[in-house]
Formats: C-alpha cells, sequence, structure tokens
C-alpha cells in the first residue's frame, strides 16, 4: 500500500513539474520625456502579428522626474518586444498625424525605429531566458 501511494505521489509530483512554468521579470526604465504631465502608457507584446495591435500585459505610470519605470511580473521565458508613448494632453490615447505618424512622444524596446511606417517586430523584440532590465527612449 505504502509503494502504491508513493507512486501516485511521484506522479502527480512529476506532472506539477512538467506543466510548472518558469517565469521571470521584465524591468523597464523609461527616459527622455520631456515634462511631468500626463501619464506614460506601455505595452507588451509575444507575437510579430500582435505587435502594436494587441497586447499581452500592459501598464500605465506617472511620469516623475522625466523618467518612468514599469515592471511586468510572471513573463515566460520566451521573445517579446514592448512599446510605450507618452499621454503629454492626458486624453488616454496616443494622438496621430496624418497617415498614422504619432504627434506624442513614443518609444519602442531597442529602440527600434520605423522607416515609411511602424518600428517593425524584429527590431524591436527581445529574449526574455532570465529576470530582464532594459531602457527605453521615449521621443
Amino acid at each position: 500500500m505504502q509503494r502504491i501511494i508513493l507512486l501516485l505521489a511521484l506522479l502527480v509530483f512529476g506532472l506539477v513539474s512538467t506543466f510548472a512554468q518558469e517565469t521571470h521579470i521584465i524591468t523597464v526604465e523609461f527616459s527622455g520625456m520631456k515634462s511631468d504631465t500626463g501619464d506614460l502608457y506601455v505595452a507588451l507584446y509575444n507575437k510579430e502579428a500582435d505587435f502594436l495591435k494587441k497586447e499581452i500585459k500592459g501598464a500605465i505610470v506617472k511620469v516623475t522626474n522625466k523618467k518612468a519605470t514599469v515592471v511586468f511580473e510572471e513573463i515566460p521565458v520566451g521573445e517579446y518586444a514592448i512599446s510605450a508613448f507618452h499621454d503629454e494632453n492626458e486624453n488616454k490615447k496616443m494622438d496621430t498625424r496624418i497617415f498614422g505618424i504619432p504627434k506624442e512622444p513614443i518609444g519602442i524596446s531597442n529602440d527600434a525605429k520605423g522607416f515609411m511606417g511602424p518600428p517593425k517586430y524584429k527590431d524591436a523584440k527581445f529574449i526574455v531566458k532570465q529576470n530582464t532590465n532594459l531602457t527605453i527612449n521615449i521621443n
């Protein structure tokens, strides 16, 4: 009987450890804002098809001393990209010019820049294998 209980316990432990996923923390330091007015809206993506469309996690943080910090917790190992915009006029959306060009300051992971359009996921992506610290310039 003890062997059966031990065997079942090992089986359950094995299944739980197989499905348990290693997670990490992404800490992002933002700088380059011209004022403390308004909030910084930050989005985390994990797929090229969803980049700049559908984030997996988001945050809205206050700008203090022209800087801001965002911490994303429980992030599985994988490939990610981040976008952010500084809502300077506090209307809770990113204002754009003709053709969707942002009026408000933006920042993308790896400081990726777009040419004749938004930045590309391949230029913004980074790998998370451990706790990760990033710096993104907002301009």
